[in-house]
């Protein structure tokens, strides 16, 4: 599986319908090609419950490391990706709804005094809790019932559902204001967008450390340091692995072979591809190829 998204790295995934725009779901990081979902952002709030296994969560410039019974919310439009831990998956809930679901109407009280704080607030970013907290232990039980009522859609279940999204929003919303979760700087989160969009667009060609900065206005030293903060890696390092993601589409969905796949994706040589690809995958492309041909 592989995420939709645009050249903005918006996702682009129907969260439930426009007249309930609502979407809870199974997930694993198995499902990913990579065993991993890249950096994205959508419109809609996200909260996420861990079931077994672990996963390295990362919103903005914060990195969380969640265990299984830990809760976290991303705010609408924060940059976030999901990478494996520690254990060799991770099984979790994942909850998407738009925030008009909560607050009906724009003029409305639910949406001045309770989501208007939240969403043009650009230090909130996230909220992480414990999965040891007896309030993170409640949001679960929630969890599980909105996903029962989700799944079985009885009569009068979007009112149900409705009830359980307020009694979790309530708890969220309470968490909002604590220093922990107020984090965040709006011109660099803009900044590593600005990054991530180049690079999604020009990663076949041969892109420069000096290109990158150029883009936000950095000298070459601070915007690494910026990027490394941020993405916990280098922008080499993100640039590379952008180029193997890119590839798999082609050595799924193309004849070409494994030299004009290299060259394609921006890689100077298929040696150097090759040994890439290994290093992340665990595998050669040809071996790659050859799975996919099999399943």
């Amino acid at each position: 599986m592989k995420l939709n998204i645009d050249n903005t790295n918006k996702e682009i995934k129907q969260h439930g319908s426009y007249d309930f725009p609502f979407r809870l779901s199974h997930e694993k990081l198995s499902y990913f090609e990579t065993h991993s979902f890249p950096w994205h952002w959508h419109t809609e709030f996200e909260i996420t419950l861990v079931l077994e296994g672990d996963i390295t969560y990362h919103v903005n410039e914060n990195k969380y490391h969640l265990n299984p019974g830990d809760i976290l919310f991303c705010n609408t439009n924060t940059m976030h990706a999901g990478y494996k831990a520690c254990s060799d998956d991770c099984h979790y809930l994942s909850m998407t709804f738009h925030p008009r679901l909560v607050y009906g109407s724009s003029s409305s009280i639910l949406y001045k005094k309770y989501i208007a704080p939240i969403t043009g607030d650009n230090s909130v970013s996230s909220v992480y809790l414990e999965g040891r907290l007896e309030e993170t232990r409640i949001l679960s039980e929630e969890f599980r019932n909105a996903l029962d009522l989700y799944e079985k859609q009885t009569d009068h279940y979007e009112i149900e559902l409705m009830i359980s999204i307020l009694k979790m929003w309530k708890i969220i919303y309470s968490h909002c204001g604590s220093k922990e979760n107020n984090t965040g700087n709006e011109r660099d989160t803009e900044r590593i967008r600005t990054l991530i969009e180049y690079v999604q667009k020009h990663y076949p060609e041969n892109i420069t450390l000096e290109d990158l900065a150029g883009e936000i206005h950095l000298c070459r030293s601070e915007s690494c340091r910026l990027f490394r903060r941020y993405m916990n890696q280098t922008m080499f390092d993100y640039l590379l692995n952008y180029r193997i993601e890119q590839s798999l589409d082609l050595l799924k969905n193309s004849n070409l072979n494994i030299t004009q796949i290299a060259l394609q994706v921006g890689f100077s040589t298929p040696g150097y591809y090759t040994r890439l690809f290994r290093g992340r995958m665990g595998i050669t492309p040809v071996q790659y190829r050859k799975q996919l041909l099999r399943t």
